[in-house]
């Protein structure tokens, strides 16, 4: 097959899609919002207001837990002196986050909360991934996932706090020594609500990255079907290909990064000093 037979069945491909998305959707705006949208799989009744239908998202949470889970399980019976094959993968990234990442930020801490910390990792990674896969869902394109995993980093890292240093001290933390009394409430104030944003930049951070991949390959392939006409596709389906591909490194760079500020967030709140 030459590569314009190639190019002319990707793009009559993609316009099929393209346009049976759109009729789905209601219209060609719809289509792509419709894409990275969550959606009722079972519905289920409320319960005291909570909705606990399950969802596509859900769904993916799910697999992703049972992911980990199992690829954990086969890994252990890798373990040894010298890991093999699947242990010895998962050793390499484990080392490097905890002697790169975990370690420089908690110090003494690092063992305590290096099993929290890998597992968002590796659970992060693992919802990312699934949604690159064909019929697959993003789960953290969901503000409310990305906004649990942010709240369980505050709990830990805040809660953990008031047990060492109590409610008086955990408040004091938060008031430098040696400031004018008039200055304690503002700087106060001040201090809670950058605590309250960088948690809630937490969740939004990783939530919109992968969002907008999504939104980019959809409205890439939407612009077959925008425009009408089939020759937009030479130009459509490579780029929404090299997109897909980035969003490869993404998937790991986003874990990455919200590993590392989810131990900075800790480190931050266990630290003695201001």
């Amino acid at each position: 097959m030459s590569l314009a037979t190639w190019m002319l069945s990707m793009a009559a491909a993609a316009e099929e899609v393209a346009k049976h998305g759109a009729e789905e959707a209601g219209g060609k705006a719809d289509f792509i919002l419709e894409e990275v949208a969550d959606h009722v799989l079972v519905p289920l009744p409320k319960v005291l207001g909570i909705d606990l239908s399950i969802t596509k998202h859900v769904l993916m949470i799910w697999i992703s837990a049972a992911i980990v889970l199992i690829l954990f399980s086969l890994a252990r019976r890798g373990a040894g002196l010298v890991p093999r094959g699947l242990a010895n993968f998962f050793e390499a990234i484990v080392v490097f986050l905890r002697d790169d990442v975990i370690t420089p930020y908690l110090g003494e801490d690092a063992t305590r909360y290096t099993p929290y910390i890998l597992t968002v990792f590796f659970f992060i990674l693992t919802m990312n991934l699934l949604g690159l896969v064909p019929m697959g869902a993003t789960a953290t394109s969901n503000i409310s996932v990305t906004a649990a995993l942010a709240v369980m980093t505050f709990l830990i890292g805040h809660g953990a706090a008031i047990i060492r240093k109590g409610p008086i001290g955990y408040i004091k933390h938060f008031i430098p020594p040696g400031i004018p009394a008039f200055v304690v409430p503002i700087l106060f104030i001040a201090e809670i609500m950058g605590l309250f944003t960088r948690h809630f930049a937490l969740a939004i951070r990783l939530f919109a990255n992968m969002v907008a991949d999504h939104m980019v390959v959809f409205t890439l392939l939407g612009l077959i079907f925008i425009f009408n006409n089939v020759l937009v596709a030479f130009f459509s389906v490579p780029a929404a290909v090299a997109i897909e591909l980035l969003a490869l490194l993404i998937a790991f760079i986003q874990a990455y990064i919200f590993t590392m500020l989810s131990a900075v967030f800790i480190g931050m709140a266990l630290s003695e000093e201001h």
